[in-house]
C-alpha cells in the first residue's frame, strides 16, 4: 500500500511539473484507441499543427524540404515517435534551434519505419528535414504523355489509408487531428493545390502558400501539381481540371452547389468554407477522395450525361461523415463510409427524386450481396462484419462494399425503426456535438442508445449482429425500384430466349438501368454477345461503369471483338474498382492471363501504387 502511494505521488508530481507544457489543451485530452497501423505514441505526445516547406522536383520525382510539428507533451516523455516510410531524414531540430538525436526502427513492408526523436518535456516543436523517395507510395508522378494536354508533367498524392507517412513524417492514424499550413515551390507553369485554402490562379514564381485552420487527420493531407484551370460552379464551389477538360467537367458537375445546399439543410452547416473538385488524370486509383476543401475525382465520372455525379455527392457527404467526425482507427472504417453512403443517398434523393435514389439503393444491395458471397467463398467471413479486425494487415483490406453498403443499410434500418424525422434530428446533433473529433464503434453504439433508441428499439435493431456478426442480418431493409422493375422484365425475357436484343425497349435508360441490366444477364453465348453489341454498342461505350460490366461478360464468353477496346481501357484507366475485377477474371484461364500480362506490362507504369499493388497480387 505504501509503495502504491509513492507511485501515485510521483505520477502526480510528474504531471504537475509538465502542466506548463501541457497547457489548456490537456483539459480536453481524449485517449485514443490503440491504432494497430501506426507506430506513433500519440497518447503520450501528440502533434497539433503541421507546417510544411517543400520543393517539387519532377526530374528526381521527389519532394524535399521540412516538416515542422507543433506538439503537446502529455506525460513529460522524452521520445516522440512518428510514422515514416522510405523517407531520407537529414536532420531534426527542436524549437527552431538545437539539433537532436533520432533513430529509425525496424522496417515493415506495410507500415514503414518508426522515427524515434529525442525531445524534452518542454519541447514545443520539432522540425524534420527530409526528402521523399522517388517510389513514395502516396505520390504518382506523371509524364506529360500521361496527361490530357501532353505538354506538362503532373503530380498527385493519395494518403488514405496509411500512405501520408510516405511523403510526410507524421502521426499517421485517423484519430490524430491537427491543423496545417504549407509552402510549396514548383515550376511556374504549373499550379499547386492542397486540401486547404487554394489560389485559383498560377503564381509567377511557382510558390504557393496554404492554410487549413480546421483540424484534419493525416490521411486527408493532399497535394496535386499540374496544368490546371478553374471555374466556379456556385457560391462556394468550383472545378479545377486540365484546360481541355474544364468545360466538360463544369457542365457535368453543375449540380455541385445544389448538393452543398441540400446537405446543409439535412445535417447542418458546411464547416470547410469552400468546396472544390479537381478532375485528375485517369491513373487516379479511386473514384474520388474526400480531401477537405478539394475533392480529388477520377475523369471516369465525366460521362457526358451527368449520370455518375453521385460520386461527388458521396465525397461531399464526407465533409460531415469522415472529415468532420472521423473513424478513430481503420477497424472503425464503416463509421466513415456507411454514414457517407447513407448521406449520399439522401442528397441524391433530395436533388433527383425518389426513383433515382431507389435505383442506387437496389444496385448497392446487389453489390453488397455479391461481395458478401465472394468474401465467404474466400474464407474471409470475419471481413463481412462492420467492425473489422485488421491488426497486422494493410487497412486497404477493409475497402470493400461491406463498410460502404452494409454500413448504409444498418443506418437505413435505424431510420426504419425510429422514423426519418427523429433520425435526422439525431444525426444533425451527432455531427454538431462531435465535430472535429474521432469516433470509434463502441462509443457510437453507446451514443446511439443514449440519445436515440429506446430499449425496445435497441432490441429491434440488434446492433450486435450488424456490427460484430457475419453477412446481412434478417432485419435488413428491402430494396425496391419501379424503374428497375421494367429492366428486370427485359432481363428475364432475354435470358430465357423470349426476346432478342434488338427488341429490348431501352428508351430512357440511364447508367443505372444499364448496370442493372448487364449484372442480371445469364445464359450468354457468343451469338447473344454479338447481338447485344450490335444493338447497343457496349464495346465502344464512353461510360466506364458500363464498359467494366460489359467487359466482364466479354472475358467470361471470350468475346474477342471487344478485346482491343478492353486493352485500351486497361491501359488508359487506373481506377482500382475497374481494374481488380477485370484482371481477376482474366487471370482465371491461361490464355486470358497471358493476354492480361502483356497488357499489364504496358499499363503498370501508368497506375498508382494503390492499384498496381493490388494487380501485382492478382496476377502473381
Amino acid at each position: 500500500m505504501k509503495q502504491f502511494k509513492i507511485i501515485v505521488v510521483l505520477a502526480a508530481s510528474i504531471l504537475w511539473s509538465c502542466s506548463d507544457n501541457m497547457g489548456d489543451k490537456a483539459k480536453d485530452f481524449v485517449e485514443l484507441s490503440k491504432d494497430a497501423h501506426s507506430y506513433a505514441n500519440s497518447n503520450d505526445i501528440r502533434m497539433t499543427h503541421l507546417s510544411l516547406d517543400l520543393e517539387v522536383n519532377f526530374e528526381s520525382k521527389t519532394l524535399s524540404g521540412s516538416a515542422k510539428l507543433d506538439i503537446e507533451n502529455y506525460t513529460g516523455g522524452t521520445q516522440l515517435i512518428l510514422d515514416t516510410r522510405k523517407l531520407a531524414i537529414q536532420k531534426i531540430i527542436l524549437d527552431g534551434g538545437v539539433q537532436t538525436e533520432f533513430t529509425l526502427g525496424e522496417e515493415s513492408s506495410i507500415f514503414g519505419t518508426p522515427l524515434n526523436i529525442t525531445v524534452t518535456p518542454q519541447t514545443k516543436n520539432v522540425t524534420i528535414f527530409y526528402t521523399t523517395s522517388p517510389d513514395a507510395n502516396a505520390l504518382q508522378w506523371l509524364s506529360p504523355e500521361q496527361t490530357l494536354g501532353k505538354v506538362h508533367p503532373f503530380l498527385f498524392s493519395q494518403s488514405q489509408a496509411i500512405l501520408a507517412r510516405t511523403w510526410i513524417p507524421c502521426q499517421d492514424g485517423p484519430g490524430v487531428k491537427f491543423t496545417y499550413d504549407a509552402k510549396i515551390k514548383t515550376d511556374p507553369s504549373l499550379i499547386a493545390l492542397m486540401s486547404a485554402e487554394n489560389s485559383t490562379e498560377k503564381s509567377a514564381d511557382g510558390v504557393y502558400t496554404f492554410k487549413m485552420t480546421q483540424p484534419i487527420s493525416s490521411y486527408l493531407l493532399a497535394l496535386t501539381v499540374g496544368d490546371l484551370s478553374y471555374q466556379s460552379t456556385g457560391r462556394n464551389s468550383g472545378v479545377f481540371a486540365e484546360p481541355d477538360m474544364l468545360e466538360k467537367s463544369v457542365w457535368e458537375l453543375e449540380s455541385m452547389q445544389s448538393m452543398i445546399d441540400s446537405a446543409e439543410t439535412l445535417y447542418g452547416p458546411y464547416a470547410w468554407e469552400q468546396y472544390d473538385v479537381v478532375i485528375l488524370p485517369p491513373s487516379f486509383p479511386f473514384g474520388g477522395m474526400e480531401n477537405p476543401r478539394l475533392t480529388f475525382a477520377t475523369p471516369t465520372i465525366i460521362a457526358g450525361d451527368r449520370s455518375l455525379v453521385a460520386l461527388i455527392a458521396h465525397e461531399l457527404a464526407h465533409s460531415w461523415s469522415g472529415n468532420l467526425v472521423t473513424n478513430e482507427t481503420w477497424n472503425d472504417f464503416w463509421l466513415n463510409e456507411g454514414f457517407t453512403v447513407y448521406f449520399e443517398q439522401r442528397i441524391m434523393e433530395k436533388i433527383f427524386g425518389k426513383p433515382y435514389e431507389e435505383m442506387q439503393t437496389k444496385l448497392g444491395m446487389g453489390d453488397l450481396l455479391n461481395t458478401l458471397q465472394e468474401l465467404e467463398e474466400d474464407g474471409r467471413v470475419e471481413d463481412t462484419h462492420l467492425y473489422l479486425e485488421l491488426d497486422g494487415r494493410d487497412p486497404d483490406d477493409g475497402l470493400t462494399d461491406v463498410a460502404y453498403e452494409k454500413g448504409r443499410f444498418f443506418l437505413q434500418t435505424i431510420e426504419g425503426i425510429t422514423g426519418r424525422e427523429r433520425f435526422d434530428i439525431f444525426l444533425k446533433e451527432y455531427f454538431t456535438k462531435n465535430k472535429f473529433k474521432s469516433m470509434n464503434t463502441e462509443r457510437f453504439i453507446t451514443y446511439l442508445n443514449d440519445n436515440l433508441l429506446s430499449e425496445e428499439e435497441q432490441k429491434s435493431l440488434n446492433a450486435e449482429s450488424w456490427i460484430y456478426g457475419p453477412g446481412l442480418p434478417d432485419n435488413a431493409p428491402e430494396t425496391n425500384s419501379t424503374e428497375l422493375d421494367r429492366v428486370e422484365l427485359a432481363i428475364a425475357r432475354f435470358n430465357n430466349d423470349r426476346m432478342e436484343a434488338k427488341d429490348i425497349d431501352a428508351e430512357g435508360y440511364t447508367t443505372h438501368h444499364w448496370l442493372y441490366f448487364l449484372r442480371g444477364l445469364k445464359n450468354l453465348n457468343l451469338d447473344k454477345m454479338e447481338s447485344l453489341d450490335k444493338s447497343f454498342d457496349f464495346t465502344n461505350t464512353g461510360n466506364s461503369e458500363i464498359a467494366c460490366d460489359w467487359f466482364k461478360h466479354c472475358i467470361e464468353q471470350s468475346y474477342k471483338p471487344a478485346y482491343p477496346a478492353m486493352d485500351n481501357f486497361l491501359v488508359r484507366v487506373g481506377r482500382r474498382k475497374f481494374l481488380t475485377p477485370l484482371y481477376s477474371l482474366l487471370a482465371k484461364t491461361s490464355e486470358n492471363k497471358e493476354w492480361a500480362l502483356e497488357v499489364y506490362k504496358r499499363a503498370r507504369s501508368g497506375y498508382h501504387s494503390v492499384s498496381y499493388n493490388t494487380i501485382d497480387e492478382v496476377l502473381k
